[in-house]
């Protein structure tokens, strides 16, 4: 055979699939892997804050509802800020970077949101209570009670349900996947039953 070296080694170019594929690579990985969900981290005692350090740290989105607590002391005012919803914090990753937040040392436990629509809705309305200003504080837990809409004022348009042994003026805003509400003060002419 012309050009043939029996003295040289052939070798074999044979391309195989590659079983260590880079598992990081978002365009290798399957889609529902890459998707931004929402999940519900419940907070080891007093982290809510430090676990929303962590997330800005890996700039995952996050919220953490708080409020304004005002304490006077013999010679002056401090204002603290306190998160709403004591020993959570929610977050919005893909799925892929669930398990560092469930690793994460702030992390008692993360809870998978099943209707994410629902769950963005509840707390868009929250956070617009608190734009608004209006008087909340937090409800241990929700009670059966009338849905109103809420026909005036900064939040209308806005559905909420009402207490049933409080004033008709006490509204809840719900945040269903928890098992709590916020309570914003709102005039009875204000509100409409559904």
């Amino acid at each position: 055979m012309p050009g043939f070296d029996p003295g040289i080694p052939t070798l074999s170019m044979a391309s195989y699939p590659s079983e260590s594929s880079e598992p990081d690579d978002p365009l290798l990985m399957e889609p529902e892997w890459t998707e931004l969900l929402w999940f519900v981290a419940h907070c080891r005692p007093r982290s809510e804050k430090k676990l929303a350090e962590f997330c800005v740290e890996q700039g995952y989105e996050h919220r953490l509802p708080v409020y304004r607590s005002v304490k006077t002391y013999v010679r002056k005012r401090v204002v603290f800020e306190k998160p709403l919803f004591p020993g959570y914090l929610f977050a919005r990753v893909e799925k892929r970077h669930r398990q560092m937040l469930v690793q994460n040392r702030y992390v008692a436990n993360l809870l998978d949101v099943p209707d994410q629509a629902e769950f963005v809705g509840q707390l868009d309305d929250i956070y617009r209570a608190l734009d608004a200003q209006v008087e909340i504080q937090v409800c241990p837990e929700i009670k059966a009670g009338l849905q109103v809409r809420i026909k005036s004022g900064p939040l209308r348009g806005m559905e909420a349900w009402v207490e049933s042994r409080a004033k008709m003026s006490d509204v809840h805003l719900r945040l269903d996947f928890i098992g709590q509400a916020v309570v914003a003060k709102i005039q009875a002419d204000d509100l409409e039953l559904i």
